[in-house]
């Protein structure tokens, strides 16, 4: 018996569209990073993109529990000596609604150039309306 391996044409990407509102952060981001990398396919395999297109709708009213929105803080480096910035996820959320659950996702990929590639299939919007229902996604259940 040998071990099955997909080839690029194999795959078939299927789109699905996620409403955020009053979801919590980490449930939903977990089950993105899934449908992202193709985990729960029958033809994934660790070392190929194999995974979905998601679109995040209403990002701008998800919800997280105990007092997160206060005290989860998020950190990058300017480059410049004593250049660290911090924002809280109240402002983040208020300023850059996608940024939260990009940030989310993206640390539940892997870090390589999969992990990139994956990430470019999701698609983030803070309201309620998206460009891509040429793509015929369908609701996927949270």
């Amino acid at each position: 018996m040998k071990t099955f391996s997909p080839r690029a044409g194999d795959i078939k990407r299927e789109w699905y569209v996620v409403d955020a509102q009053d979801k919590i952060l980490g449930r939903l981001a977990t089950r993105i990073a899934t449908k992202l990398r193709g985990k729960d396919k029958p033809e994934f395999a660790p070392h190929m993109d194999t995974g979905d297109f998601v679109v995040v709708v209403n990002a701008a009213k998800i919800n997280v529990t105990g007092d997160k929105l206060n005290q989860k803080k998020y950190y990058h480096h300017t480059g410049y000596p004593g250049g660290i910035k911090e924002i809280s996820l109240d402002k983040l959320i208020q300023k850059k609604p996608e940024q939260v659950i990009f940030k989310a996702v993206g640390r539940m990929l892997p870090k390589n150039k999969l992990g990139r590639q994956l990430l470019k299939k999701l698609k983030v919007y803070p309201g309620p309306e998206h460009p891509h229902t040429a793509q015929k996604p369908e609701n996927m259940q949270i």
